[in-house]
């Protein structure tokens, strides 16, 4: 009876798959041993999230469903301080979470963050190539890409 046990516990142990959670896809930045300026408050978006899982952007309330168009908007704006040699657009979104806030809120805001950045690099490819950013090459991509960057910078979570 104890073989029979211990071979359908192999059995099972052999036969099944263990998920792995993959987590959020984030390239973290090359190290830069020298320090980095300060950017002026105009290029920066403020995001963040509370324990009430609201969001507050540029201290107004903003609802979760628009912040993509927040972001193209900012983005975009001709406003902020003249171009960097190192980041064509130079705008960051630094984005702040509360430590009670849900994962699901978190993971809604990020989602809708990158929504924005697609939407900027579609509207460059068609403007750029005269296609969607799906069937550009991937120099043609980078092209892309580099006119608006992906910036995010989050900080650890506090208690608003």
């Amino acid at each position: 009876m104890a073989d029979i046990a211990f071979l359908l516990l192999i059995f099972f142990l052999v036969t099944t798959t263990i998920i792995q959670e993959s987590g959020l896809q984030v390239r973290l930045p090359a190290y830069l041993p020298a320090p980095v300026q300060p950017l002026p408050d105009r290029n920066v978006l403020s995001v963040k999230i509370n324990a009430g899982n609201q969001l507050l952007v540029e201290q107004e309330l903003l609802p979760v469903g628009q912040l993509s168009a927040k972001l193209t908007e900012f983005v975009q704006n001709p406003a902020r301080s003249p171009k960097l040699p190192s980041s064509p657009r130079h705008a960051v979104v630094a984005l702040q979470h509360d430590q009670g806030t849900s994962y699901e809120v978190y993971l809604t805001v990020y989602d809708q963050l990158l929504k924005g950045y697609q939407k900027l690099w579609q509207e460059e490819a068609q403007r750029l190539y005269g296609k969607a950013y799906e069937e550009l090459k991937q120099t043609e991509q980078r092209v892309v890409r580099s006119a608006f960057p992906l910036v995010i910078s989050e900080s650890e979570p506090v208690e608003f």
